[in-house]
Formats: C-alpha cells, structure tokens, sequence
C-alpha cells in the first residue's frame, strides 16, 4: 500500500479515541476492522482541518463511488459507527469498505476485498466535504 493517506487531526484523534473504546467495550467482531483502522492511521499525514485537500474523504463526507465492472453508481456518507445507517447508505468507518475509502481522493481507485474477489470502486466525486464546507464542527 504506497498511497499516501491524509487525515485532519480532528478526525485522527476521534478515530484514535474510537478505537481505544471500541477495544475496551466493543465485541470481537470489530477486531480485524479495528487493525486495519490502526493501520491505516499510523501512515496517514495528518494535518489541520483547512489543510485537508477538498478532494479528500474524511469522516462525515459524502462521496459518489463507480463500480468498475458494472458501471453501478451510489453514493455513501463515512460516518462513526453509532451514524451508521445502511438504508441511509451512511457506512461505519469499521466496515471495511468504510476503512478503504478513508482518506481517498477524487478519481482514486479502491480495491475491496469481499468473499467472491475484489471489487474495484472509482471516486467519482466528493459531493461534501465537511472542511470544506466550512463544517468543523462535525
């Protein structure tokens, strides 16, 4: 993984505190999500808020994704867990495809893994970026 991952402060320190409660309280069931989530911070670069590049998907941004192979659409909203609404298509940053698209860019290629193989995902657009919006306190 060579990307380069950048994460607003904000979002890195409310995702270091998830993690921690998510290890203290949570289920087992989170446990693989919540390595992969570690990880991925740990390489991230994290920056201020008005730093963040508004192309960039950070928690609470809505972002239209393209299936490749079928060329199927949706857009999804990366939320916290407790926001998570699939009927909403609001999708927790500990399922994996939640994980992936942290700290994608416009026109980046996802590659998610699920049981039949891997499924690539296209950012097509960022249709709202809290930080650039002006939303900070999100």
């Amino acid at each position: 993984m060579s990307r380069e991952i950048i994460i607003t402060a904000k979002d890195h320190d409310l995702l270091l505190k998830l993690i921690s409660k998510e290890r203290e309280f949570g289920s087992d069931k989170n446990r693989e999500s919540l390595k992969t989530l570690e990880f991925e911070l740990k390489r991230a670069r994290i920056v201020p808020s008005e730093k963040i590049p508004p192309d960039s998907i950070t928690m609470n941004s809505k972002v239209l994704l393209k299936e490749l192979d079928s060329g199927e659409e949706t857009i999804y909203t990366l939320v916290y867990p407790n926001d998570a609404d699939l009927i909403e298509n609001k999708i927790s940053v500990l399922a994996p495809i939640g994980t992936a698209m942290l700290g994608f860019r416009k026109g980046d290629i996802i590659d998610w893994e699920v049981p039949a193989g891997t499924i690539k995902l296209k950012v097509e657009d960022i249709l709202y970026q809290p930080e650039a919006a002006g939303d900070y306190h999100l």
